[in-house]
């Protein structure tokens, strides 16, 4: 088995018998009614929410179809209510405002135990890929306690693996002065910083071997930059807060007998990225023990099939303080039919798409940032971007700020931009969109170029009527 299935087969205590997909589909089916059991007692909300349903009428998976969803705007409304337990239980609050919304931010509750389930998943996910003794420098916001850094560490100390916190990047100078003395065989960090990092900062090749993105849809191009500049190779966490910050982890194996990663991606309008190499389609399988995951129509809320794209969903198995049922995250995947060549019977979820909602439409054709991030990032000196779209004169404007290298060209930065907005269908077929580029040069105490804290969401900003 692999570690993750090694430590899922304890965690459901069927040491008597092997682990097995109808195992691991009776303990979910099993913890599934016990969560609607413990929420419709505990929780003010689900109490209500889950008026007329009850885990009698659970008996296979596929019954929790007919539950209702839980979104970011109950959370934003009645955090409080989420509660099964009374606040002094609660160890660690987490406050998460909404990209784009100017409402109440999101508040979500952990217990002790919930934590410890967070430190447990870390340890096990990391022990897969990690050796003891090695170092990790995680650029992750980690100074409070039991913060995503703090927890990180935390696992990685249960395998004999040192932890260096070093937090969000806001000084690359700094990050890679760090890097040449403590030489850590890995980093963990969010995908627009450490490809900054690695397009400023002159880190000699080979003392970074891996790395781990995390806290955000992470681009191809991304990965590709990334492995090109080190030499090393780059794997995918998907997680939020809302999971209890671990969710799945790319297969290390990073092969599936199913094509490249960028194949069959009909979400995005663009064409297939450029590249001599491709990546092999290398699929996140889940901490299942603990989270059961969906993929559903986003607009109908109907089931979708392995294979076929839709909203991931997930429901909490094991969540004391503030449990999830059928928790509508946006992001975009499917999972993926056929067996994984690293031999687990575990679920494979193809790598997440970004957001349903954070899509265009532009005429008949539809603009996603995943089509932005794939054309854009490719180029050699820009760090970062934003995009936002506006109207003038009633025709839609696409405004992009570059955040680029010191020392590039504006000229040929700007054809470079042209050249690759153009092979996004939606672009290339919008006739009356109007395109405004804006150039800002980096400078080493400017990391963080959009926001102030670094871990935000990256999205198109709408405004004013350009809605799907």
């Amino acid at each position: 088995m692999t570690k993750l299935e090694q430590w899922i087969h304890s965690k459901i205590n069927t040491a008597s018998q092997p682990l097995s997909r109808e195992v691991l589909d009776a303990y979910q089916l099993e913890k599934l009614r016990e969560t609607v059991d413990f929420c419709r007692e505990k929780s003010p909300f689900y109490r209500s929410h889950l008026k007329g349903f009850s885990s009698r009428q659970i008996s296979t998976l596929d019954d929790l179809s007919v539950f209702p969803f839980t979104t970011s705007q109950d959370i934003r409304d009645k955090s409080l209510q989420f509660l099964c337990v009374s606040q002094d239980e609660i160890q660690r609050a987490v406050t998460l405002q909404t990209s784009g919304t100017t409402g109440n931010p999101k508040r979500l509750y952990f217990t002790r135990q919930d934590l410890e389930l967070s430190i447990d998943f870390f340890a096990h996910a990391m022990s897969a890929f990690v050796r003891s003794g090695e170092k990790v420098l995680i650029l992750l916001p980690g100074e409070k306690p039991d913060s995503a850094g703090d927890l990180i560490a935390k696992g990685l100390e249960r395998i004999q693996v040192k932890g260096l916190i070093h937090g969000i990047v806001k000084d690359p100078e700094r990050t890679a002065e760090e890097i040449k003395i403590e030489q850590p065989a890995w980093l963990i960090g969010i995908p627009t910083q450490v490809l900054r990092l690695a397009r400023t900062q002159d880190i000699p090749e080979g003392i970074i071997r891996n790395i781990i993105l995390t806290a955000d849809y992470v681009p191809l191009a991304i990965v590709r930059a990334l492995e090109e500049i080190w030499n090393c190779q780059v794997f995918n966490h998907y997680g939020m807060s809302e999971m209890g910050l671990g969710g799945g982890i790319e297969c290390g194996v990073r092969g599936s007998g199913s094509g490249v990663r960028g194949e069959n991606m009909p979400l995005t309008s663009h064409p297939e990225p450029r590249t001599s190499h491709p990546l092999p389609l290398t699929p996140l399988h889940f901490r299942e023990a603990d989270l059961y995951v969906e993929i559903i129509d986003p607009h109908t809320g109907d089931p979708k099939r392995d294979g076929d794209f839709g909203e991931i969903v997930f429901t909490t198995l094991t969540r004391n303080g503030m449990p999830l049922i059928r928790y509508r995250t946006g992001d975009m995947s499917r999972f993926l039919p056929e067996s994984c060549s690293c031999g687990t019977l575990l679920k494979r979820l193809e790598r997440v798409q970004g957001r349903f909602s954070n899509r265009i439409r532009l005429g008949a054709d539809i603009l996603s940032m995943a089509d932005l991030d794939e054309a854009l990032f490719p180029i050699p000196d820009l760090l970062d971007y934003q995009a936002a779209i506006t109207q003038e004169n009633h025709n839609p404007v696409l405004q992009i700020l570059l955040y680029i290298k010191n020392g590039s060209t504006d000229s040929q930065i700007l054809t470079q931009v042209q050249d690759a907005l153009n092979q996004i269908s939606a672009i290339r077929n919008a006739s009356e969109l109007k395109i405004g580029i804006d150039l800002c040069r980096d400078t080493p105490a400017d990391c963080l170029c959009r926001h102030s804290t670094g871990v935000e969401k990256r999205m198109i900003r709408k405004r004013r009527l350009i809605y799907e």
